[in-house]
């Protein structure tokens, strides 16, 4: 026989209403009740009918999360962080892929409204001014992780990439390198690669040194791209030394190319990467690079979803602190 929540109530001697306030949290009540009702559910095998009370609630309790693709490592740690909370506070997650630069966004927002979910985050997608618009059409609370809007109308969290960037050349200036390149940003991404390529830029004028176009490879965050600056390098006859790096994949690409044209890292090339993914310490040797708090980011992210729905809490954005990760790809010239 299925247990129900009368013979919860039966058991611990409160109020069928009481008892469904627990199983939901909804609070007011005790924390005492709460003890008793939660254990009482459990000696029973008591489990939520999530499809009934969806329909009676217009709740799913579930959250959504749209990434661009699995083309890249830092993901994981985002959506762990989204998950753990998630699971804390008695909410499901559902994930879909919109592809590179978000390309499936559409399809990936119908399939959340068609499982009704109650919150969306989405993740290191650039948002143009319609795709904003069909998110704002939803009405549900949303976050934006490691990327925010053009016009600053959802609330977000992520690092500052100009401050990040600018402490990677500046890091690199104060070993005493002079001809630093870049690699593998978007100057058209105003989200992260025109902040960063401008951090780059401010770090070199800052130490009273010109901005040499050559050293700056544009591109993306993938290995390729990395290896491809060291072909334009080699091109332009102009090998830096020291790049910073649009990711740690990037920087994995650099050093791969270094490696085939007979450069060694850090003895002739000294790299830094950003992102501070799981890569980066298994490579060889292990990689300097500017560590964004993904985990942080989606738990506070999550959070922030559920206290808007639960709390009716105003999501706010937030800007999370970044650290250098000093290891072996980088030497000092002095």
């Amino acid at each position: 026989m299925v247990a129900t929540i009368k013979d919860i109530a039966k058991i611990t001697g409160v109020s069928t209403a009481t008892v469904s306030r627990v199983i939901n949290q909804l609070g007011g009540y005790g924390n005492e009740t709460e003890k008793k009702v939660l254990a009482a559910a459990n000696q029973l095998g008591y489990s939520k009918n999530e499809n009934a009370i969806s329909l009676v609630t217009n709740r799913s309790r579930t959250i959504g999360i749209v990434i661009p693709n699995v083309n890249t490592s830092f993901y994981g740690d985002i959506v762990n962080g989204i998950e753990d909370i998630a699971y804390k506070h008695q909410y499901s997650v559902i994930l879909t892929h919109a592809g590179v630069e978000g390309i499936r966004l559409t399809n990936s927002l119908k399939v959340m409204g068609n499982r009704r979910v109650d919150g969306l985050i989405i993740v290191s997608i650039n948002l143009d001014t319609q795709q904003l618009a069909l998110i704002k059409r939803m009405n549900l609370p949303t976050i934006l992780l490691s990327t925010q809007a053009h016009d600053q109308s959802l609330p977000f969290i992520k690092v500052s990439d100009h401050k990040a960037t600018f402490a990677a050349t500046n890091y690199l200036l104060r070993q005493g390198h002079r001809k630093i390149g870049l690699a593998g940003l978007n100057p058209k991404d105003p989200i992260a690669g025109a902040p960063r390529i401008q951090g780059y830029k401010e770090a070199i004028e800052a130490n009273q040194l010109p901005v040499e176009k050559d050293l700056v490879w544009y591109g993306d965050f993938s290995f390729e791209s990395g290896k491809m600056a060291i072909q334009h390098f080699f091109e332009k006859k102009i090998l830096p030394s020291a790049i910073v790096c649009a990711s740690d994949e990037t920087a994995l690409g650099v050093i791969s190319a270094a490696f085939n044209h007979g450069i060694k890292v850090p003895e002739d090339l000294s790299v830094i990467g950003y992102d501070n993914t799981s890569i980066a310490w298994m490579a060889t040797p292990a990689l300097t690079t500017i560590k964004q708090p993904f985990y942080e980011m989606g738990a506070e992210g999550c959070l922030a979803v559920i206290e808007s729905l639960v709390k009716e809490k105003k999501i706010e954005s937030k800007i999370l602190p970044f650290e250098l990760i000093e290891r072996q790809t980088v030497k000092s010239k002095f």
